[in-house]
């Protein structure tokens, strides 16, 4: 399977995935955070929230936990300040990550990712190493068993997006970064409703790595996922399907 994004994330823990609620549910809170203290607490009126808190509901978030993370952002309940930062890495085989981050301390962030880094024959790259491999699109999961695939096909493609494919019971709309927004609505006023939506950084070209290379290579994407500041990587791995599904 060619590249990582949470896509691939998503196909490969679905089997763990009650063991990785806390830490889905802390990504999903600071989103939502993040996205009302930028764009303001209404979800009609802030699109990067009502993403956030859509991508919420889909994984049974309660919605109390939902209006409390929306209220620290606009500043009616006290909550940590998170920022945004990106780090830029190499792991075994020359695989290259994009790492995106939320936190309230570089400092302590940074020096979590080095330390995965250093664990898993990786190391962390200058800035600009990377993000040259990688286009920023939108990308969205709709369940297959529930709507028709033609009828997710015309509403998004007629809304800009650029490709729709049917993978392990989800169709994947991938849209340019300008149409993410817009194919969203699209599929929301024709009454499908995406079990995930985000932007994502999709590898230009990728790296093929097999056996035990590609089995670290895994190991490093997993370790940093599962690190509390870290919400998405992006890597431009080339694996066989059989490695990952050995390793799922």
């Amino acid at each position: 399977m060619s590249g990582h994004s949470k896509w691939s994330t998503i196909k490969r823990t679905k089997a763990a995935e009650d063991a990785k609620r806390g830490k889905i549910f802390t990504r999903l809170i600071r989103e939502i955070t993040v996205a009302a203290r930028d764009g303001g607490g209404d979800p009609e009126m802030n699109p990067a929230l009502r993403t956030a808190v859509d991508n919420a509901k889909s994984q049974n978030m309660p919605s109390d936990n939902i209006e409390k993370a929306i209220k620290r952002g606009t500043g009616e309940l006290e909550g940590v300040d998170y920022e945004p930062v990106t780090y830029e890495a190499y792991g075994p085989g020359g695989v290259a990550l994009f790492i995106e981050c939320l936190t309230d301390n570089e400092n302590r962030t940074v020096a979590a990712i080095r330390h995965i880094l250093s664990k898993h024959g990786g190391n962390l790259g200058k800035d600009g190493s990377v993000a040259w491999m990688f286009d920023q699109k939108g990308q969205v999961l709709v369940a297959a068993e529930e709507h028709d695939e033609e009828a997710v096909f015309m509403a998004a493609i007629d809304a800009g997006a650029e490709d729709m494919v049917a993978e392990e019971g989800y169709f994947r709309v991938t849209t340019p970064f300008t149409a993410f927004q817009a194919v969203q609505d699209a599929l929301h006023e024709a009454g499908i409703e995406p079990e995930e939506s985000e932007l994502v950084m999709i590898p230009r070209s990728t790296v093929p790595v097999e056996g035990g290379t590609a089995e670290k290579v895994l190991q490093l994407v997993d370790a940093l996922e599962d690190e509390d500041d870290v919400q998405k990587v992006a890597a431009n791995y080339d694996i066989p399907e059989e490695i990952l599904v050995r390793a799922s």
